[in-house]
């Protein structure tokens, strides 16, 4: 086995590789740009190389960086992690020529499986079932907009060499096969140095479901079940799970049975995944061969018992598999969410910006936390925005979902916007909690972007239950000099308004030998914590139900969140009640005269001038951000005033781009 290995990544991946090789007594190299010097993987490994400045390009992608970095520290393998150099031959080649093993399949597969026109001819070749659509090279705009055309639309432009749901768009028409082209050709340039780009027949009521296949050297490859990868957004993919919910045994055979050949006739050695599009009648169609580490992995990891980051390595170095198809069982449930730094409510637009707290649950038999970051870490504009991956197990579907529910209210985050409560809502939403799920689940169930999640009438009681404790604790505190504080205590008698969204409650609270009660309105709810003031996170007993609630201090309460609900509770007393309601409402700033960037960024383009008239709905400027191009569009009519921005500048969240008249 190797000694020594260098991991040619970041982030999370590139701790969890670090993990396995410890695990397995080999010593690790991280490499490192000057955006990640105080990153964690760096302070993981026993060894870290700087190899350039933040951009991807000028750093984690130049090849000769990562050799050079070999050979100062004497590693004997690379392991690429996912993205940047994982899928370029040209890069295994290098590894090889060097002398140094590549923790992943050799170049032919790369090559083969990695361009997704190639991909879908060899696949096709090999008699795996393929979605209808052109695999050539189209040149320009009106030769796409001419092809979806003779597919019928609606189809989907994808990059050749993408991944991450980067260099795809949907188009129903050829107006948005035009534009899309444009955006998926200069999103796969950008992002992947190849601006290639096919287009395919677009499955409606599809889900996305995958195979993870495992071969070694010596011929030998088996497939270790799916992952339910629907739950997508801008083609991303957001909550796997595995097994899926939909596929019989007789469905999830042949998909791997496919998946198998395929991967024999390119002679695939590794940890890959053949991904698979699923109509309503389990007809399934290749989409794509990953021929690295998915990020979704650790579902797979779960329901096996299979390291697979152990797998590549002893593959890498010339073992056989110790696993036939038959010893592979599929036991329990286990469900991943990506926890990014993302706004949900502003349109999931990144967020950029440092850690002023980060509590991740703690980490048990069925919870499981991938990061890449810390406490006071920086998340950065020239990666990808993800934060952790947070991974929850249980005998039952039911029951890894109540585990990750209960795991995202105890992630407590703060100093960016992240996607949790956004993850929340979705576990708590019926219909994915009945497996009913396509890719277009997120834009079907919310069409008009998320506004938070669903406030039940039992959350709701437990938010004023709760907020009455925090406040009754408090009082309790201000009135002891010492002794730690478990239940209110003291004359808790008094009455107290508590205001939620725009209704105001009065509640009484009544402190027993080992919980309380909070009384309001017809309602009595008891409620049994150890909560203590300038805890961030609540956990409770509060009606009969184990809850966690993130508590944060506001001037007039609590901010309380869970179940991706987020509400303002404000607490005071009868008279401060009175008096608040004769205060006049703040008006907020009318901005409906100018374009602002919604996301820290980078402009592309501007597609207007001063004077120019515009059209509700027309393109006004694109803004990159975190390798994603974003159109920005007028709101309504209107005449350009000012233009205050210009391509390739640097804007700031709510910088002006453009005024109207």
């Amino acid at each position: 086995m190797f000694n020594k290995i260098l991991i040619a990544n970041r982030g999370e991946i590139a701790c969890r590789v670090i993990k396995t090789a410890r695990k397995m007594g080999i010593k690790t190299v991280a490499v490192y740009s000057d955006a990640d010097a105080d990153a964690l993987h760096v302070e993981m490994a026993d060894e870290a190389v700087h190899i350039g400045p933040p951009a991807a390009a000028e750093s984690y992608l130049l090849a000769d960086k990562i050799l050079e970095a070999c050979k100062q520290t004497g590693a004997e393998a690379i392991h690429p992690g996912y993205g940047f150099l994982s899928e370029r031959a040209s890069f295994v080649e290098a590894v090889q020529k060097a002398g140094l093993a590549f923790i992943g399949p050799d170049p032919r597969a790369i090559d083969a499986m990695g361009d997704k026109i190639t991909s879908k001819k060899l696949a096709a070749e090999a008699g795996v079932s393929t979605v209808p659509g052109h695999m050539g090279i189209i040149a320009d705009a009106e030769e796409a907009a001419k092809i979806s055309a003779e597919i019928g639309y609606p189809v989907m432009l994808k990059a050749s060499a993408g991944g991450g749901g980067k260099g795809m768009r949907i188009a129903y028409n050829d107006e948005e096969a035009r534009e899309g082209f444009v955006s998926a050709q200069n999103e796969a340039k950008s992002s992947f140095a190849d601006d290639r780009v096919f287009i395919e027949k677009f499955v409606e009521e599809p889900r996305h479901i995958e195979i993870q296949v495992l071969g070694d050297k010596h011929g030998n490859v088996i497939y270790l079940g799916e992952r339910e990868c629907s739950i997508q957004r801008r083609h991303q993919k957001v909550v796997e799970e595995a097994p899926s919910p939909f596929l019989d045994e007789k469905t999830r055979k042949a998909m791997g049975d496919q998946a198998v050949a395929l991967s024999k006739a390119v002679d695939y050695c590794s940890a890959g995944t053949v991904e698979f599009i699923v109509d309503k009648h389990k007809n399934f169609y290749f989409l794509e061969m990953n021929t690295r580490l998915q990020v979704e992995h650790p579902v797979t990891e779960y329901i096996t018992g299979v390291d697979l980051v152990e797998q590549m390595l002893r593959v890498a170095n010339g073992e056989k598999l110790s696993l036939t198809q038959d010893d592979v069982k599929l036991t329990g449930w286990a469900v991943e969410n990506r926890v990014y730094a993302e706004d949900p409510i502003r349109g999931f637009l990144p967020s950029i910006g440092r850690l002023t707290r980060y509590m991740p649950p703690a980490e048990s038999e069925t919870v499981r936390v991938d990061t890449g970051v810390y406490e006071g870490a920086e998340i950065s504009m020239f990666y990808d925005p993800m934060i952790a991956k947070l991974v929850t197990y249980g005998k039952t579907r039911d029951d890894a979902i109540a585990a990750q529910r209960r795991a995202l209210d105890e992630f407590y985050i703060r100093g960016i916007a992240h996607n949790i409560p956004f993850l929340s809502a979705l576990m708590a939403h019926p219909r994915f909690q009945s497996g009913d799920m396509t890719t277009g689940f997120i834009a079907e169930e919310y069409p008009d972007g998320f506004s938070g999640g669903v406030l039940s009438g039992d959350v709701r009681n437990a938010l004023i239950a709760a907020a009455t404790f925090i406040n009754a604790v408090e009082q309790s505190r201000a009135t002891q000099v010492e002794g730690q504080i478990s239940t209110p205590v003291g004359p808790q008698d008094r009455k107290w308004s508590i205001g939620i969204d725009d209704e105001t409650i009065m509640t009484t609270i009544v402190p027993l030998k080992d919980h309380a009660e909070v009384a309001f309105a017809d309602t009595l709810v008891e409620i049994k914590s150890n909560w203590v003031p300038g805890s961030p996170v609540m956990t409770a007993e509060i009606g009969g139900r184990e809850m966690a609630i993130e508590v944060d201090r506001n001037n007039l309460g609590w901010t309380l969140t869970t179940d991706g609900v987020s509400k303002q509770v404000r607490v005071m007393s009868s008279r401060a009640a009175e008096l608040l309601s004769l205060m006049p409402e703040k008006e907020a700033p009318d901005t409906s005269k100018f374009l602002l960037c919604p996301m820290p960024g980078l402009v592309v383009s501007i597609a207007v001038s001063e004077g120019d008239e515009v059209k509700a709905g027309q393109a006004l400027a694109v803004v990159e951000a975190m390798k994603m191009e974003n159109i920005l569009r007028a709101e309504k009519d209107g005449v350009v005033k000012k233009v205050a921005a210009d391509a390739g500048d640097s804007l700031a969240v709510d910088a002006v781009i453009l005024e109207f008249e």
